[in-house]
Order: structure tokens, then sequence, then C-alpha cells
């Protein structure tokens, strides 16, 4: 029993490979950076991958027993990439934890805000929430979000009428920004 366990957590790598690579590709489209005001910085790009990962687990709450295992997967995936990166920015073995909760902290706030403003219809309380995580420095004079707060709309609809063998298969697309716009 024990062993079957291991052997499908396995048998999912290559759909949490997949899956994983579509995601973060989708996080990084040059159009988040270029034209939406996401700062390509380190924590730019946590943001925008945040952001893609948020929509990814809303979309896959619905999903099958299957759907809902691959997602785990690829929340421990994201996390292991964290802590990976934050070890190859230099953070030593012993300040790696405290960051990662930090990290997590973070991750975790921007799940229940995001959902709260997308679960209501809000874009202003996304675009206001969006706009704290990414130019917190900026205060009230941060930049409008409200670019990317109609691109989450759009893509968490999109998102939500994919088929759930896209989903068993790791194959499921995350609209690109152009795509949103056009």
């Amino acid at each position: 029993m024990i062993f079957g366990l291991f052997r499908k957590r396995n048998n999912n790598r290559s759909i949490v490979d997949r899956q994983y690579a579509i995601l973060t590709a989708a996080g990084r489209a040059p159009a988040f950076y270029t034209d939406m005001g996401v700062p390509d910085t380190v924590m730019g790009r946590f943001e925008m991958l945040s952001l893609v990962f948020i929509l990814y687990f809303r979309r896959t709450r619905a999903s099958a027993t299957s759907g809902q295992e691959i997602a785990q997967e690829i929340v421990d995936a994201f996390f292991l990439d964290i802590d990976y990166s934050i070890r190859e920015l230099g953070v030593g073995d012993t300040g790696v934890p405290k960051r990662m909760k930090k990290l997590a902290g973070m991750f975790y706030g921007r799940l229940e805000s995001y959902a709260k403003a997308l679960d209501t219809g809000d874009r202003e309380a996304l675009a206001a929430a969006l706009a704290r995580n990414i130019h917190p420095q900026d205060g009230e004079m941060a930049q409008p979000m409200r670019r990317l707060a109609d691109w989450a709309f759009a893509a968490e609809a999109a998102l939500a009428v994919v088929d759930e063998a896209d989903i068993a298969v790791g194959s499921l697309q995350v609209p690109s920004p152009a795509e949103e716009e056009s």
C-alpha cells in the first residue's frame, strides 16, 4: 500500500514538470514587465509567479482528485524552486528557513486577498492588492495595476473552461497578456 503511494507520485513527475514549466513560462511573459508595470526584479518575478500559481490553484480546486494531487505537487515544486533560488542568491543555510517562512506567508497572504477580490468580482480591490504587493515601497503612490487585474480576471475566466483532460496531463495553458488584450 505505502509503495503504491510513492509510485503514483513518481508517475506524476512528468505531468508536474510539464505543467510547472508552462506555469513558470506564463509568469515570465515579457508583457508583464514591459507593459503592465511589474518590475523585472527577483521580487517582481515572485509576484507574477505567485499570481499565475494562484490562478492555477483556483482552477484545480474544482478538479478531480488527480488534478488536485498534481496541484499539490506543483505547490511543492514551487517552494522547492524558491528554496533553490534563495540559496543561489547567496543566502546561507541558516537564513533559508526564515526566508522561506516569510515567502510562504507572503504567498498565502496573496492567495487570500486575491481570492477574495476574484470571488467578489472586485477589479479595484484586486488592482489595489496587486499594487500593494508589487510596489510595496510606493504606498499610496503605487502605480495602478488595473491592466494586470483585468488580465487576471480574463485569465481566470479562460482557465474556468479548460477541459479536465488538459489538467490531468499537465497541459493547462495560462493565457498570455498579449492574448487577453487582443
